[in-house]
């Protein structure tokens, strides 16, 4: 196996656009990041750096080569960290409120990886979109959808979650398949709690008002809903990964899905947070860093 010699150091000068950063990001001294580079050039037999005067950029080698070292190092550094966190042995009970499909099917599994790893620590996870009170229900931290309204609470990002439209085909054989969004107020909608629906097209943004004969705030019983073909149904992709695999439900106005909202880890101040707590929010931010939903279709 060639060496990994001066990859770490090739990364820091390609996010950085410079040597001395990368060597100050590094905590080393130019000369060494500039001879490990060189070494690294000539093991692979190409130019990985265009060096001028002002600025270090990637050559098109360089930008491919980054891509892929870059996911290999993320890997290392998470497996790293991985066989820290099965050295610790955490204890007691971590309280979690979460809601709709992609905490039922991603960040619960998730959290029984990290279950797993922490044999002593039990997880009691409550599956409720009302907001809580984090003192008074004795969570440690909640998984929510979309805008926060509580400025007083810390949120970090797990995932974005853009949309996507689709239909059953028994549904569009007898109604139709809609062209663009303005067509879905002649059609029946599966509403959620937001009945104002977002896209966009070559960058500019539409909203259309939907209605339609069922409205659930459960993305399951509208996953189910529009299997049944009781109307066109409009969530983050990954509510509908498997039903699109399996040809239950068709994608449509696939030019205009929105980009959507995020799901976010929300909890309370940070400088009082059990270790379990702080240890598993960090570990679901890592576990979901390289997280799409476009590689779950």
């Amino acid at each position: 196996m060639d060496s990994f010699e001066g990859i770490v150091e090739f990364i820091a000068v390609a996010e950085s656009r410079g040597f001395s950063a990368a060597a100050k990001q590094l905590g080393c001294s130019t000369s060494h990041v500039s001879r490990q580079l060189a070494r690294l050039e000539e093991r692979l037999g190409c130019v990985l750096l265009s060096r001028t005067t002002r600025l270090v950029s990637l050559t098109d080698t360089g930008a491919v080569y980054y891509q892929q070292v870059k996911d290999l190092l993320t890997g290392l550094q998470q497996a790293n960290e991985l066989v820290n966190l099965q050295q610790i042995n955490l204890t007691g009970t971590l309280r979690v409120s979460a809601a709709g499909g992609f905490a039922e099917h991603y960040v619960a599994p998730a959290l029984m990886s990290f279950a797993q790893a922490h044999p002593e620590l039990t997880i009691d996870m409550d599956f409720n979109s009302r907001m809580v009170n984090f003192v008074e229900d004795g969570i440690d931290f909640a998984i929510r959808y979309g805008e926060l309204s509580d400025s007083n609470l810390i949120a970090r990002k797990l995932v974005n979650r853009p949309m996507m439209a689709v239909a059953a085909d028994e549904y569009l054989q007898h109604y139709g398949e809609p062209k663009q969004p303005g067509d879905l107020k002649n059609h029946s909608c599966i509403v959620t709690n937001n009945d104002t629906w977002k896209f966009i097209h070559n960058g500019v943004p539409e909203s259309v008002k939907v209605k339609g004969r069922w409205r659930s705030n459960n993305a399951n019983a509208v996953l189910q809903a529009c299997e049944q073909g009781l109307g066109i149904a409009y969530m983050p992709k990954s509510t509908f990964t498997e039903s699109v695999k399996g040809g239950r439900l068709l994608p449509i106005l696939q030019s205009y899905w929105g980009s959507g909202s995020s799901s976010w880890i929300v909890y309370q101040n940070r400088r009082f947070m059990p270790l379990r707590t702080r240890m598993a929010i960090d570990f679901l931010v890592q576990y979901f860093a390289h997280w799409h939903e476009d590689e779950n279709l």
